[in-house]
């Protein structure tokens, strides 16, 4: 076969001498060879998430944790905090009535949106995409998460407010 180049050419011309348009085109056979990898590479990132997390499950919260006065959250409102000495994770305190507390994780468990609570409905919304969980247990009442809220367990001792994990309040409770 003859050179189609000319002398007249760029050096990289003579050197690379592949037309455009064969260098654009990708067979049928290498397109299902990447998607064959990619699919493979897919596969076992999830099965080392899957193990990650049979091996090395989430701990719960230890121990009681000091979040603020009772006089600094009014009945119906919300106060957002974090937990110093644990992974970052918001978490929201809300004071249903004078008495009754609840606090929960503040990330949805649809897609970690911040969820906040709707006094008016006396329910957790998470705005980004219409999931509504119970102000109460946090359960989903509504909306594409599939899981309830992790709740943490509340403690009011001397004017204070103080939360600890919730299984852990629930074995001191059966002891």
């Amino acid at each position: 076969m003859k050179d189609q180049h000319s002398d007249n050419d760029p050096n990289w011309k003579r050197d690379f001498p592949i037309e455009k348009t064969k260098a654009t085109h990708v067979s049928r056979r290498e397109f299902a060879k990447f998607l064959g990898l990619l699919s493979g590479a897919l596969a076992i990132s999830n099965g080392g998430i899957v193990i990650k997390s049979l091996l090395f499950p989430k701990e719960g919260l230890k121990g009681e944790h000091f979040v603020c006065n009772v006089s600094d959250v009014a009945v119906g409102e919300m106060f957002q905090f974090e937990i110093e000495g644990t992974k970052v994770v918001p978490y929201i305190l809300i004071r249903l009535e004078e008495d009754r507390w609840r606090a929960f994780e503040q990330k949805c468990t649809h897609l970690a949106c911040a969820v906040r609570y709707r006094a008016d409905l006396n329910q957790i919304e998470c705005p980004c995409h219409q999931g509504f969980f119970d102000a109460e247990s946090g359960r989903v009442i509504a909306g594409p998460p599939p899981r309830p809220l992790p709740q943490l367990a509340v403690i009011i001792r001397e004017d204070k407010v103080y939360v600890t994990g919730k299984e852990e309040q629930e074995q001191e409770n059966i002891s």
